[in-house]
This record gives C-alpha cells, structure tokens and sequence, in this order.
C-alpha cells in the first residue's frame, strides 16, 4: 500500500485525501490544530500536527515517512505573507532532505502567468508581475533546484466545487470590470483527478497546468453562477481588458487526461456544486 502524506488539508487537501484513501491509498494529513482530527479521520487521513514556519519546525518524524508528500499550503498573500512564506518553504526543504523524502507535488496557481493578451502554457517564460506571481514562482523554483527529490508542479487555475460554489463570487455587484475576459477555473473533481493520474504515472519531475479546457467570457459565467445558485445576479462592463487563456499541455501528452468538466453549462446542469 502506498503512503501519501497531504501537508495542508485544507478545502483541496481533505478531499484529495479522502479520495485517495477510498481508492487503497495510505493517506497522512497534516493540521496546525488538533482540533481538526476528528475532521480528519472522518476523511480516512490520519491526523497529524504539523507546524512549520520560517524560523521553525514542529513535527511527529512519522508524518514525513511517505512515498509522496503533497504539499498544499498557499501563501496568505492578503495578509502580507512573502517573504515569510519563502522562508517557510526554505524551512520545509530543510526537513524533507532530512527525511529524505523522494517525491513531492507541490500545488502551485496559474496566477503565476501574467495577463499577457494570449494562451500560456507550461513551456511559455514566465516574467511576473505582481508580488504573488513572483513568491508563488520563487517557491516552484526552489523545489526546482533541489536535486535530492523529485517535484511536480500543478497550477491550479481558480478553485471551484462544493463548498465554493463560483455564484458567490460576484453576486449581486454591479460594474464588474473586463466582462468580457475569458476565465481560467478547475473543478475539484478534476484538481482531484489530475493528482491521481500523477501518482499512477509516476509522472515527477513536471510541472502541469490544471485548468478546464473550456473558457467561457466571465459575464456569462458568473451570470449563469449566479442563476445556478440563486443569488442576486451580478452586472460587467461590456469590456476586454487584459487576458490569458491557460492552455494544459502537460496533462494530456503526460498523463493523456480527461476532464471530467469538460463544459461549464454542463457541469451547473448536472449539479456539480
């Protein structure tokens, strides 16, 4: 049976935990609060307390005895935290050469790629251009360089899925800017399968976008959101300002995988949220 450790089991590592577990994976999770557990065991992941910071590093050894470890834990960008967030990766680094675990997927966003007014996929030169593209890329780069282990890369687009259903994201405001931009998400189910296909391939070393192929302009979504989880529905400025379409290559010469979300319309028809 092959052990996976998931530090960071928050909205996305609890449930690519518990799906992992239910398909024979031996799943250990991690939570800075052990108030958490019985959340955790009821996901079949056993808990662990886990806290690591810049300056320090608190941890039962047996967390890191694993085949993989997957590491979810974004920067709080909101809250300030750059250079304190590339210290702590620093700090994780520390201990996974100590531990000497093999090999990692680190779960990045496609907010590193700026709005460049065209496709990007994982082969474009990324130049970032706001404070949370450059630490999210510094940290893929610091897992990058580390010739001890073997990383993968997934970026995330934006999160969607039970739990965050996208209607709430606009709903109800007016004058949303670059109406007509095209959006960039991925359903938990595909962020889900995308981490399976990579444990069943064995495919490390890579970094991959995550992404739904389909990129309906952002007034249609969110209007059609909003109708979907009956909210107030939200207003855009009829505009195309700066863009991206995130194009995911790697998946499908990689790991050849299939979106289970293949259509926005299809996936509010079929209840997905």
């Amino acid at each position: 049976m092959r052990i996976i450790s998931i530090l960071g089991c928050g909205w996305y590592g609890l449930a690519v935990g518990n799906a992992l577990a239910q398909v024979g994976y031996s799943i250990k999770g991690s939570t800075t609060s052990p108030e958490r557990f019985d959340e955790l065991e009821a996901a079949l992941i056993h808990p662990y307390q886990v806290n690591i910071t810049g300056s320090a590093a608190v941890y039962d050894n047996d967390f890191f005895n694993c085949d993989t470890l997957i590491i979810s834990i974004p920067p709080k960008l909101r809250k300030g935290e750059h250079e304190e967030y590339l210290l702590k990766i620093e700090q994780l680094i520390a201990v996974l050469k100590k531990h000497h675990v093999k090999q990692l997927i680190f779960i990045s966003s496609t907010g590193v790629y700026p709005e460049v007014n065209a496709e990007v996929d994982e082969d474009t030169p990324i130049q970032p251009d706001s404070g949370s593209s450059k630490v999210l890329l510094s940290a893929e780069n610091l897992f990058k360089q580390e010739t001890g282990f073997l990383t993968s890369i997934i970026r995330f687009g934006g999160l969607v899925g039970p739990g965050r259903h996208p209607g709430r994201f606009f709903a109800g405001k007016t004058g949303v800017a670059n109406g007509r931009a095209p959006v960039n998400l991925i359903h938990l189910h595909d962020c889900i399968g995308i981490t399976e296909a990579i444990l069943q391939h064995q495919a490390y070393g890579h970094v991959f976008n995550a992404c739904t192929p389909n990129h309906p302009q952002k007034q249609e979504f969110y209007i059609l959101a909003a109708k979907h989880a009956g909210l107030p529905l939200p207003s855009f400025n009829d505009e195309l300002g700066n863009w991206k379409i995130v194009n995911c290559k790697s998946s499908q010469l990689l790991l050849n995988y299939d979106y289970t979300v293949k259509n926005w319309a299809d996936c509010f028809a079929e209840n997905l949220f």
